[in-house]
């Protein structure tokens, strides 16, 4: 599995995890997945269409020099932000 996707996908579980599919009726995540989409919360189905396109991003060609976007970044930490910002040298 490519390293780009894991992250995406680690958010994918965790969402179907807490889903009502799994807990409350008992189904497998693998089941909502493929038979109860309708029951899955919105945020879940937004993941899912992520997981996809970043595999889809994968195959393709062209992003084979530019590297594969997830559609994940996490946010700079706070300090990384003002510290980058500051060290910039006056003109």
């Amino acid at each position: 599995m490519s390293s780009s996707c894991h992250e995406l996908i680690d958010l994918l579980k965790d969402c179907l995890m807490r889903s009502d599919c799994v807990v409350k009726q008992g189904h497998l995540p693998s089941e909502c997945l493929r038979n109860h989409m309708d029951e899955l919360p919105e945020e879940c189905k937004s993941i899912r269409t992520a997981v996809f396109n970043c595999k889809r991003g994968m195959l393709d060609m062209r992003k084979r020099f530019r590297g594969n976007n997830p559609g994940y970044v996490p946010p700079l930490p706070p300090s990384t932000q003002s510290s980058t910002q500051s060290t910039a040298a006056p003109s």
